[in-house]
């Protein structure tokens, strides 16, 4: 459980993640996770700015995150996601809001009731590893078939997220 916490100027915020090696089964709730980006010159872009990264068997519930350089929450990386929900957040002025895996292989999300405001490169994106390879699933919704719309990832359930 991780839970009630205040992460202010990091590099990332809360991780559970690395699912190959046995990274899951946990809880995120009722954290504030902000400012966060590249704090060291050898930090890649993409692996920094990060509010709250999860796998597998991970809800995410009541959390405020602000100010993420990359992403308010990121579900999966590639293959690893499986069993997640993120729901009942607020995510604001981040790169991304919520990106979630939707890779060859890639398992069961269920992204519901989040509030997403300011989300320069998308709401909810799904990834391909650190490639962005749908449009905003959020303004696409379950109904948008096609590649580019939820309903081409049977996995996924996006539903009821508001977006500002």
């Amino acid at each position: 459980m991780i839970a009630d916490n205040v992460i202010d100027g990091a590099e990332n915020g809360i991780s559970v993640t690395n699912f190959n090696n046995g990274g899951r089964l946990a809880t995120v709730h009722g954290n504030l996770v902000r400012n966060l980006g590249s704090r060291r010159h050898e930090t890649k872009p993409d692996d920094a700015g990060i509010g709250i990264g999860i796998e597998a068997e991970t809800a995410v519930t009541g959390n405020v995150i602000e100010n993420a350089a990359t992403a308010g929450i990121r579900a999966g990386w590639g293959p690893y996601l499986r069993n997640v929900t993120v729901s009942g957040n607020v995510v604001r002025n981040a790169g991304f809001g919520i990106q979630v895996s939707v890779a060859q292989g890639a398992g069961d999300a269920a992204i519901t009731g989040n509030l997403i405001s300011g989300a320069r490169l998308g709401a909810i994106v799904g990834m391909e590893w650190a490639k962005a390879v749908t449009g905003d699933l959020a303004k696409n919704g379950a109904k948008t078939g096609g590649k580019n719309g939820a309903a081409h990832y049977p996995q996924l359930t996006i539903a009821n997220n508001r977006v500002r």
